[in-house]
């Protein structure tokens, strides 16, 4: 029997360690505009067309997740703003949040293409969006993305604060990159009313020449040197999720820390990933996933096997990852790249 993903709200998705998954964040492609040294190799081989789930799947698929529960929806890629047609899916999402089901439609985009879009997200429901960002140094900048354009990127974080969206700056701590911009970095960001987040880099695919270990700069090092210079007040604030907050008293601003290697975040997890092509991965730091996809194609217009595939993957959700770095070696390396899962 066909059934409906308006019908009455069937029971929420949970996790064999009582954890409620309320949000899904999706790859819409798994293409990009940069080559980002840690993301991306630089002669990156992309996914055929076909094998990508359409826009109109993408919209039965997250309306399924929405319909079991989930209530906030990250749109990720690769680049989700290179994907042609996207914004038709943005506005088909913004019913969800018209009808109250879903709290939260955001992204995480490199900034390139927010000049031309921030206004129809805006339109679309978007409240608030993170911009990834790790240097101010145009050069530098030309290095850690390969292909980026900071000018770019700089009016499109503009923009997106004049369409009124809320703007949080995410930097990968890269050790020898961008240690001597800390403060200049939380500078920039305090004089623009922006939240920042430290990111540590993580073990995700082959990116060629580039060395893990060279590249690992961690956080707790990062948080010394902030505190030499203010007032790190601790924050409850919790969202689910891997980041951990600080206020710095003397600015008033909010600094995040992402930290998978010398802190495991997997005890309040709620979130699962959607691949582009309809893998689910119930966790960034574990390769085991399922297929949606095919539940999907084999059932148009029928929602329950898709609905019977989510909760059965939900319920392989394990406890956490096994990122480390500390014998020198990268234990617990994943062998697809961050654009592929979507970060």
């Amino acid at each position: 029997m066909t059934q409906s993903i308006t019908s009455p709200a069937p029971a929420p998705l949970v996790d064999p360690f009582q954890r409620a998954i309320s949000y899904l964040r999706v790859s819409v492609t798994d293409r990009c505009d940069f080559r980002c040294v840690y993301c991306m190799s630089e002669n990156m081989t992309f996914l055929p067309k076909a094998q990508l789930l359409t826009l109109e799947e993408l919209d039965v698929m997250c309306s399924t997740f929405i319909r079991l529960g989930v209530e906030k929806l990250r749109i990720t890629g690769g680049e989700p703003l290179v994907r042609k047609g996207i914004m038709t899916f943005f506005d088909a999402m913004s019913r969800h949040l018209d009808s109250g089901a879903l709290r939260e439609l955001t992204l995480t985009t490199n900034g390139s293409q927010l000049e031309k879009f921030a206004p129809d997200l805006a339109a679309a429901g978007v409240r608030r969006i993170n911009v990834s960002l790790d240097t101010l140094d145009d050069a530098k900048f030309a290095q850690i993305t390969r292909w980026g354009r900071l000018p770019q990127v700089l009016r499109g974080i503009e923009a997106a604060q004049k369409a009124g969206l809320r703007v949080k700056i995410n930097a990968v701590a890269l050790k020898g990159f961008n240690e001597d911009e800390l403060f200049t970095l939380a500078a920039w960001c305090a004089d623009r009313d922006m939240d920042l987040t430290f990111i540590e880099v993580m073990p995700m695919g082959d990116i060629g020449n580039e060395d893990r270990l060279d590249q690992y700069w961690p956080l707790r090092d990062l948080r010394a040197r902030l505190a030499e210079r203010f007032t790190l007040t601790d924050l409850a604030e919790r969202t689910g999720g891997p980041a951990r907050y600080v206020r710095l008293e003397e600015t008033g601003q909010k600094i995040g820390f992402i930290t998978p290697l010398t802190h495991n975040f997997c005890e309040s997890c709620n979130r699962v990933r959607l691949t582009c092509t309809g893998e689910l991965y119930m966790c960034l730091g574990q390769e085991d996933m399922a297929d949606l996809r095919a539940p999907l194609r084999a059932n148009p217009g029928d929602t329950e096997a898709l609905e019977d595939a989510i909760r059965a993957a939900i319920r392989l959700k394990p406890k956490g990852h096994d990122f480390d770095y500390s014998r020198q070696v990268v234990d617990g390396k994943m062998s697809r790249h961050m654009s592929h899962t979507g970060g």
